[in-house]
């Protein structure tokens, strides 16, 4: 791996505040070095997008946190980890939609952090009642693993 400064705001964060960030990155190259940073942590991590309305998006949502988490080594197959992944996935869609009726239009960058003891699942997107109304909306779930 290329030599990787690590920015000042990751030097002190803890799992939500670096989860947050990287879902809230600009840009695939943001993405890229902010995700080597955040490596070179200690922690593994992957990102992925959903969208659709609320009906779709829960199984969604469930479906890519699972498949990218698996595919990127950020858990491994045993209940306990899909367990805490899957816990912190709905703390962070409960808290990202607060209210369904503003869930008609949704699509969200969903960051997975896992540390030693603890996994993060992070959303930063759009969602509204319309189209029209779209605004940015940010979510965040903390599960001990």
């Amino acid at each position: 791996m290329e030599d990787v400064k690590i920015p000042f705001e990751l030097t002190h964060a803890g799992i939500g505040r670096v989860t947050t960030l990287l879902a809230m990155s600009m840009g695939l190259e943001q993405e890229r070095q902010l995700k080597q940073a955040v490596k070179k942590l200690g922690y593994r991590v992957c990102i992925t997008e959903v969208g659709g309305d609320y009906g779709e998006f829960a199984s969604k949502l469930q479906r890519a946190v699972i498949g990218a988490s698996l595919n990127n080594g950020v858990i491994s197959k045993s209940p306990t980890e899909v367990h805490a992944l899957l816990h912190a996935a709905s703390e962070a869609k409960q808290s990202f939609l607060m209210n369904k009726s503003d869930a008609n239009n949704i699509a969200v960058k969903v960051c997975i952090t896992r540390g030693e003891h603890w996994i993060a699942v992070g959303m930063f997107g759009y969602s509204a009642m319309s189209t029209l109304t779209n605004h940015e909306r940010v979510g965040l779930g903390i599960m001990h693993i």
